[in-house]
């Protein structure tokens, strides 16, 4: 996926979850973070942000916070991209097959899932993470604890029983990436989920991507480790 009206800023300040102050050509902004994790480690003041602009008149503000570097590395924190670049992924026949119907934010029992999707007689159900926190090259998820991520993971364990095939899609939102593992520190739970859900048939896959200041693409799949 392409972005348009990209800037570069300066992260000052994140006031709450929703918003941050972006200095932009000396100017301080009030900026959208499409991200409402935790991102401490990344949203550090004076890290080099990359910021959309909008002329919308019923906007509360014209920028959105796209995404950080930290180091070397661009990392993207749209939290809407992931499902962006893994639709088109899905579509370009990265499962090495070309779908008959793929239908978004797909309603099947109690659960909202990504994707509903079918091929000859086949149906899927899938869900995807975006996944932002980093140490030492490895990929966490998630940077803080997520019951609605695990109803997610069993939902599809359980659906995988009833004759679906199921596919969580981990969306490594940066390069450089050795291997994918849960954050067992944070939520040992969301571990414990993703090994009995590995065991119902649910194929797990990582992903790294291509992070420029304007883009994000599904790249190469990374090891994981359970």
């Amino acid at each position: 996926m392409k972005y348009e009206r990209i800037y570069e800023g300066r992260f000052v300040s994140r006031p709450n979850r929703f918003i941050a102050h972006i200095e932009i050509n000396g100017t301080i902004e009030t900026c959208h973070v499409k991200n409402t994790g935790r991102c401490k480690e990344l949203l550090l003041p004076g890290a080099t942000v990359y910021v959309q602009h909008w002329d919308l008149p019923n906007r509360k503000t014209n920028w959105d916070l796209i995404a950080v570097k930290k180091g070397d590395v661009i990392i993207n924190m749209d939290s809407q991209a992931p499902n962006k670049v893994v639709g088109e992924w899905l579509q370009a026949g990265g499962l090495g097959f070309q779908p008959d119907l793929i239908k978004p934010e797909y309603q099947y029992e109690d659960s909202r899932f990504d994707f509903y999707m079918e091929y000859h007689k086949e149906r899927w159900l899938i869900e995807v993470k975006g996944v932002t926190l980093e140490e030492d090259h490895v990929a966490l998820f998630p940077d803080a604890p997520t019951l609605r991520g695990i109803k997610h993971v069993e939902g599809l364990a359980r659906h995988a029983k009833e004759g679906f095939h199921t596919l969580l899609f981990f969306v490594i939102q940066m390069d450089g990436i050795t291997y994918f593992t849960p954050n067992s520190k944070t939520q040992p739970a969301f571990a414990t989920a993703l090994i009995e859900a590995k065991k119902s048939g649910v194929t797990i896959l990582a992903y790294d991507c291509t992070v420029t200041p304007d883009q994000l693409l599904v790249r190469n799949p990374i090891p994981i480790k359970l």
